[in-house]
């Protein structure tokens, strides 16, 4: 069976477009692959993080994946932290990448913007870190969105050199895995901006762990435009906002966004508001209830971290001593 590996980072609460974008698809892969899926937490600390409220947040997005739909015994769950391998096979990387691949990085440069020479080496190193996760699995396939694809062809690029390098072919070339239509959901406050945890306002957002009353709210208040709802997808063009809303019921229903048109096409936004806000509270309200069981007994959510680093060593481990022997490094 094919291998996938995906992560999600530890940044804030988890929100509607990590949900859309990625864990639901999670929850649909699991009966197709062997899934190897972690929470990220090295890669959280390449930006300064609290670190009471980094605990937290590791607990919390373990427990969202969990109250989403995957299953943490059919799959491998777990911390990235926990996992030797990752920071291991991370520093060869470093050894194998080149300045110049990751000076073109478009992730890097977004989040430094001007303070370039003030981030963490963690920061500008990132995408080796990302290629250490994914090789030290072998795993044969990533699902990636579009902010992604990047760091996948780096992860082959060094995969590749590796290989050369040292006239194996040891590491696979990772495929990316394209899920059908991507779902980019959007800020609710800017139709043109990605929905994100860095947001300063969380009226831009819909947290997974937002009650149906908070919900309800960001959705009233969700920025529109004066027209009432097209009856075609291409009268969505040039109204951001309202493509963005359409798009959401459209992931949240499992239909096109033609299909979702084809029934609200010249309502006012007001009447579609308030279905989108029961369409949305369907789905994330069974959600946030079992994240508030499973957060109530933090005990339990470490354990099953742990359980997954266990099963998640018992892969990598193999794979990171034949790295040191085919480098040349000395074992113990």
């Amino acid at each position: 069976m094919n291998r996938i590996f995906s992560g999600v980072q530890p940044t804030g609460n988890l929100h509607l477009g990590n949900y859309l974008g990625a864990i639901r698809n999670w929850v649909s892969l699991q009966n197709e692959y062997e899934c190897v899926f972690c929470v990220v937490d090295q890669h959280a600390i390449t930006v300064w993080q609290d670190p009471p409220q980094l605990r937290h947040a590791i607990r919390e997005v373990t427990a969202g994946l969990i109250a989403a739909g995957v299953d943490p015994k059919k799959n491998i769950l777990f911390n990235q932290s926990m996992v030797p391998a990752h920071a291991q096979l991370a520093w060869v990387f470093n050894c194998v990448a080149r300045m110049g691949w990751l000076n073109r990085m478009t992730q890097f440069k977004e989040k430094a913007g001007k303070n370039r020479e003030n981030v963490s080496v963690g920061l500008f190193a990132y995408p080796n870190l990302m290629a250490a996760d994914i090789l030290a699995y072998k795993a044969t396939h990533v699902p990636v969105g579009e902010d992604q694809k990047q760091h996948l062809e780096l992860t082959r690029d060094i995969a590749q050199k590796f290989n050369a390098d040292y006239g194996v072919d040891f590491f696979p070339l990772t495929e990316p895995l394209i899920l059908g239509e991507a779902t980019r959901v959007m800020s609710l406050r800017d139709g043109s901006k990605k929905m994100s945890k860095s947001d300063e306002s969380d009226f831009a957002r819909i947290n997974m762990t937002d009650t149906a009353d908070t919900i309800a709210q960001k959705l009233r208040k969700a920025k529109t435009d004066p027209e009432p709802l097209p009856e075609t997808v291409e009268g969505l063009e040039g109204r951001p906002e309202a493509a963005n809303l359409v798009g959401i019921y459209a992931a949240l229903a499992n239909l096109s966004r033609a299909e979702v048109l084809a029934r609200v096409g010249g309502q006012p936004f007001s009447t579609f508001k308030g279905e989108l806000t029961d369409l949305a509270v369907s789905v994330l309200q069974p959600i946030n209830t079992e994240m508030a069981r499973l957060l109530a007994d933090p005990a339990s959510i470490d354990a099953i971290l742990r359980e997954g680093a266990e099963r998640a060593d018992a892969i990598a481990r193999p794979i990171i001593t034949e790295v040191h022997e085919i480098v040349g490094l000395l074992r113990p």
